[in-house]
């Protein structure tokens, strides 16, 4: 049986199992606090460079954090209720998710993505979300880790005031499957209706789209609601209305045109295409390989 003094700290300190379990076989690996971490906690590298004067206990939290590849600096800086939050606490936490079927491998991210969850009510918080998840969404229980990983601040969106009238809003449009809200376009949930979603369509409308043209559009590329108005949508179109002379027309059938790089894709296949004196459907200029874009635009058709 190891000795104290040649225990590592481990990810899996950080959580608590059942005292029933084996707790020094090889055979069966436990989860579990060590009864005295200050002797293991002290050895760590990672233990050292913490100021004197900080309490056993915050030490030992940020070690937890650290060890479960969470940046503990920026997450006290974005929760700063971490700072008096329980070690306890957030063993809770990590043993709700772990229920739920999230790995302990996703925690890292998870967390670092999202802090607060660390801070969250289970009962009024977190478990109303796997409750939106398995009745408004039906998400079976098993696939639970699928959806939180692609979109961890399904865990700090309120149920009430964001996620069911996000999923209202966007059923009014159209979006009827509720698999791909789940497993791909997730992030539309915990999009603010109002800010985000709305503005999208509205900035779509402003530029010669009807509104059922511009619905459409967002049906057939969801992602068209997460990129920025600023940084995406006006340069872009700029570009396009300006030096490309593109039509509405084109941008209605193919509005996956926004979704690929100004200055990597669109603007070097557009001039390659002029030098060449081609035409080239939007489509085959963006979405074909360097090697049959060149093709294409030797051979002069489109």
């Amino acid at each position: 049986m190891p000795t104290t003094s040649a225990t590592a700290f481990h990810p899996s300190m950080c959580i608590s199992t059942p005292s029933s379990l084996p707790s020094n076989s090889e055979d069966h690996p436990v989860h579990v606090l060590t009864a005295k971490p200050k002797s293991v906690l002290h050895k760590h590298p990672l233990w050292q460079p913490t100021h004197a004067n900080i309490s056993f206990q915050f030490k030992e939290k940020i070690l937890c954090l650290e060890i479960m590849g969470v940046d503990s600096g920026k997450a006290l800086s974005q929760n700063p209720c971490l700072h008096t939050t329980s070690l306890d606490s957030i063993h809770s936490i990590i043993t709700f998710l772990e229920s739920k079927g999230i790995h302990q491998k996703d925690l890292g991210r998870i967390f670092g993505m999202c802090p607060k969850i660390l801070t969250s009510d289970i009962k009024t918080e977190l478990n109303p979300v796997f409750n939106f998840l398995s009745y408004d969404l039906r998400v079976p229980d098993q696939h639970y880790r699928k959806v939180i990983n692609k979109c961890p601040r399904l865990l700090i969106s309120s149920v009430r005031d964001q996620l069911k009238p996000a999923l209202f809003y966007l059923q009014r449009l159209g979006f009827r499957d509720l698999h791909a809200l789940a497993y791909q376009d997730p992030v539309l949930l915990v999009s603010s209706v109002e800010k985000t979603l709305i503005p999208k369509l509205d900035f779509l409308v402003s530029i010669g789209f009807s509104r059922a043209d511009a619905v459409g559009m967002v049906l057939r590329c969801p992602g068209l609601f997460t990129f920025s108005i600023e940084n995406n949508f006006k340069p872009k179109f700029e570009y396009f209305a300006k030096e490309m002379e593109g039509s509405l027309e084109e941008l209605k059938e193919f509005p996956q045109y926004f979704a690929f790089s100004l200055e990597k894709r669109i603007k070097p296949r557009n001039i390659a295409a002029l030098e060449k004196r081609v035409k080239v459907p939007l489509p085959l200029m963006l979405k074909t390989t360097d090697e049959e874009f060149e093709e294409l635009t030797r051979q002069g058709c489109g």
